[in-house]
């Protein structure tokens, strides 16, 4: 496949002035202390819609011809894709349909509805709406609106690569999560294309969620290859095979493809919260991510993008109380206790001598396994780290009792 040129994206950033908002870069001290060089973060969750998603999606449909628009686009999505598409074909003033699985998070119908778009709901996952949506495209003509796999949703999508260099021309190493690859192809292109014309390199290294990363075994391939996945945070990035036209791009301007945990994508999400005030959705956090595990090193100015920051609320909750407990801020216990008064109230005497502040209490005389004489005390603490919780768990045990940790 031939590569996108620096002027076919040059031409795709003037084509999507109007449509789309520059995002800014920001430095970030805490994350520039734990690399050992200067980190800034491109913020791409304050873009239209919350996501980069506007990009591709806007270029694509751009290029479609009166006769095509004339017959509307259809696209399947459980988020990022389908507001995109949404508010994109809003602007253009092309008819959008989008099928959406039956659990999609409200913000994100609400938000797809707004922009105008017909919404259909069915299916429980996505793959549902992937067929139906093929099927409406098929039955009544409309143009299927892939979320990674054509050239100019790639085209589209690395004019970010082109922001960010005007924004930091100095930049060495380039962070991006992946999914399909539409993201790290478009950008890795555009700003190696960028580079070259002025002398220098810079490289860039693609993030995955574990669960879910089909690119390292593709790549060491040769070609793209389905993986099983399981379960992530990162619902943005859980693609089970990459993009035939990403990764043709992929597998030769991308230096590197690491993996970091759910563990790993809630700590970074609770670092953006903490210290730079951003909301950022798991599949956007996953290059800090890799900062912060030391997946990455970098010798020079390194920025990583947030592509998108439309979590949900409840969600953002869940992730937060497991960055804390993942970041050893928080912690529940466990705690069997002999059925006689006086017992709660001697716990939180020595929580309150370690400086633990309880944040939640359950106190039962039901559970698998307990004597008669016995209840089980559930508390919920927060800590202030590693040494911390082990003080804790350590003046519990000297004081008698048998407290263990339950999993977040």
């Amino acid at each position: 496949m031939t590569l996108p040129t620096l002027a076919e994206f040059e031409d795709a950033a003037q084509t999507l002035r109007p449509l789309i908002s520059r995002t800014p870069l920001e430095g970030s001290e805490y994350l520039s202390e734990v690399l050992g060089v200067p980190v800034q973060l491109k913020l791409e969750n304050l873009q239209r819609t919350g996501s980069f998603k506007i990009r591709g999606a806007a270029y694509r449909l751009s290029r479609l011809s009166a006769e095509e628009r004339a017959r509307g686009v259809v696209a399947a999505s459980a988020g990022n894709h389908a507001q995109g598409v949404a508010r994109a074909a809003q602007r253009l003033g092309i008819p959008a349909t989008i099928f959406m699985p039956l659990g999609v998070p409200v913000p994100k119908l609400l938000a797809t509805r707004g922009y105008g778009a017909e919404v259909v709901l069915e299916g429980t996952t996505v793959e549902t709406p992937l067929r139906l949506a093929a099927e409406f495209a098929e039955r009544t003509g409309a143009v299927l609106i892939h979320p990674y796999d054509h050239r100019d949703i790639v085209i589209g999508q690395g004019t970010l690569g082109l922001e960010l260099w005007d924004e930091c021309p100095e930049v060495e190493t380039v962070l991006v999560g992946i999914g399909g690859g539409g993201l790290i192809a478009g950008v890795a292109s555009a700003i190696k294309a960028r580079a070259a014309a002025e002398g220098r390199t810079v490289r860039v290294i693609g993030v995955q969620a574990e669960n879910s990363a089909a690119y390292p075994a593709s790549l060491a391939a040769g070609e793209p290859r389905e993986v099983v996945t399981t379960p992530t945070i990162a619902d943005g990035i859980a693609v089970a095979r990459p993009g035939d036209v990403p990764f043709a791009i992929i597998k030769d301007v991308v230096d590197d493809v690491v993996t970091v945990s759910d563990d790993d994508i809630a700590r970074a999400i609770l670092v953006l919260l903490e210290r730079a005030k951003l909301v950022v959705e798991p599949a956007g956090a996953v290059g800090v991510a890799a900062i912060l595990t030391g997946k990455v090193t970098a010798s020079g100015p390194t920025v990583s993008i947030l592509s998108g920051g439309n979590i949900d609320p409840l969600l953002l909750q869940r992730v937060v109380s497991h960055g804390l407990a993942a970041s050893a801020r928080y912690m529940t216990l466990r705690i069997p206790l002999p059925d006689r008064p006086g017992q709660l109230a001697r716990v939180s005497e020595l929580l309150a001598q370690v400086g633990a502040n309880v944040i939640e209490v359950m106190h039962t005389r039901h559970g698998q396994g307990l004597q008669i004489s016995e209840v089980i005390l559930q508390l919920s603490v927060e800590i202030r780290g590693e040494e911390h919780r082990m003080q804790v768990i350590g003046a519990l045990e000297d004081a008698g009792f048998a407290p263990s940790v339950v999993p977040d």
